[in-house]
């Protein structure tokens, strides 16, 4: 029996392994250390079915398998780091007033509950449904429907490393804005579950003709980030969008 059938496999559990430590440092509010696991997760995603294809031996198991570890990397923690986030609008006082009698707070077994971050939780439902609809469909190889829940972890992800590198009292107080974090988790609940076509990373051939709107998007997002750095993360996901929008004929 060949082990090389079990390399993608072994891969796409080191995007879990990644995943359930990112998920750990999430819950203590480590987000820096957080977001490292998850980009480790992600690699390994990106390279588990390039492994798959490449050894010739994509499989069933493995199609399910990496679906389950995105769920976990790109599911869940960046569900619990808006739960945090939106826990954190509700602890600062010098942005927020804490009396909303709307956001009910209960206590059970001596832990207290505040109802308002639990909306952040909608991420991991959201992914959830969108992974499992993405392993039914058979039109979704040289394009996505909806925002790819690895690009909806990115968005979510960049708002804490905002916070700690971007030093930008404005945006500072943009992001930690209850309303703010409802919408955008809201936003993200439909792209990722929307009809909308975004085109794929995938190149055929190298040609600009067949692939204008990939070098586009790549040559802006890098100088985005160059300028930019972390703050340049949501405009990526949102050129993104609007360039599949512009050329959704050509997708």
């Amino acid at each position: 029996m060949s082990l090389k059938r079990h390399i993608p496999n072994a891969v796409t559990l080191l995007n879990l392994f990644s995943g359930c430590v990112a998920l750990i440092f999430a819950v203590h509010g480590n987000f820096i250390a957080a977001s490292i696991f998850v980009f480790l997760g992600i690699f390994f995603d990106f390279f588990d079915g390039l492994l798959a294809r490449k050894l010739n031996v994509q499989s069933p198991l493995g199609i399910q398998l990496d679906s389950l570890a995105d769920l976990v990397t790109s599911g869940v923690v960046p569900g619990i780091i808006m739960f945090k986030l939106i826990s954190l609008t509700i602890d600062a006082p010098n942005f927020l007033d804490n009396n909303d009698s709307w956001n009910s707070v209960f206590n059970w077994q001596g832990f207290n509950w505040s109802v308002l971050p639990l909306i952040g939780l909608l991420i991991p439902l959201a992914s959830a449904y969108r992974l499992a609809k993405f392993n039914l469909d058979e039109d979704q190889q040289s394009y996505f429907k909806g925002l790819p829940v690895p690009a909806n972890t990115l968005l979510i992800l960049s708002l804490p490393l905002i916070l700690e590198y971007q030093n930008c009292d404005v945006i500072n107080a943009i992001i930690i804005n209850k309303w703010f974090l409802i919408g955008l988790t809201l936003v993200s609940c439909y792209l990722l579950n929307s009809n909308i076509k975004l085109f794929a990373l995938k190149f055929k051939d190298w040609s600009f003709n067949a692939n204008a709107v990939r070098y586009i998007f790549l040559i802006l997002s890098i100088v985005l980030l160059i300028i930019l750095q972390f703050g340049a993360i949501p405009l990526v996901i949102g050129l993104y969008v609007l360039l599949s929008l512009l050329t959704k004929r050509n997708i």
